[in-house]
């Protein structure tokens, strides 16, 4: 079993709470919408990372991340991308992969919007960390973590709000 944090829409933006939010995970994944290379760097030396590049993203980072990262972890088929839609609402690229692959676990970001949803339909789970960064429609900043593998396939999975996007300055 593995501890995995989720985090998306960054926007050249990193913090002390995320990092301390990630400290005990095993890995940490980035749904997209970087921003900056400083941020995955940070990530990077803090947990082995695995990201995507989202549409903001320059192509420095881009090249460096890709679309869509599939793969499998303890037992559980993960497909993460940064546009994608969400179960009844899902892109036609989304949909297709969907209905090639036997996903378990979908990840993206994009929406600024905090979702876990089980999806009956092709029975995986999906998850959208919200957005950490401090620029877009979101008012709150958010996080994922959870435990991946074993009998449950997913459990113990937390949601952190960082609390308000607008940052104090002195």
């Amino acid at each position: 079993m593995k501890r995995i944090g989720i985090i998306s829409d960054t926007h050249s933006y990193i913090d002390q709470p995320i990092l301390d939010f990630f400290s005990d995970c095993d890995e940490i994944w980035h749904a997209g919408d970087i921003g900056d290379r400083a941020v995955t760097d940070t990530l990077a030396t803090l947990k082995p990372l695995r990201a995507v590049y989202g549409n903001i993203d320059v192509p420095e980072l881009r090249r460096e991340y890709p679309e869509n990262q599939l793969f499998e972890l303890e037992g559980v088929k993960v497909f993460i991308t940064h546009i994608g839609g969400y179960p009844g609402r899902y892109t036609t690229r989304v949909k297709n992969i969907l209905l090639k692959e036997n996903i378990d676990l979908y990840v993206c970001g994009h929406s600024h919007i905090l979702k876990v949803i089980h999806d009956p339909l092709f029975d995986l789970l999906h998850i959208n960390p919200g957005a950490a960064g401090i620029t877009g429609i979101h008012t709150i900043r958010t996080a994922i973590r959870f435990t991946i593998g074993g009998k449950e396939k997913i459990s113990d999975l937390q949601v952190v709000e960082f609390g308000d996007k607008v940052q104090k300055r002195y």
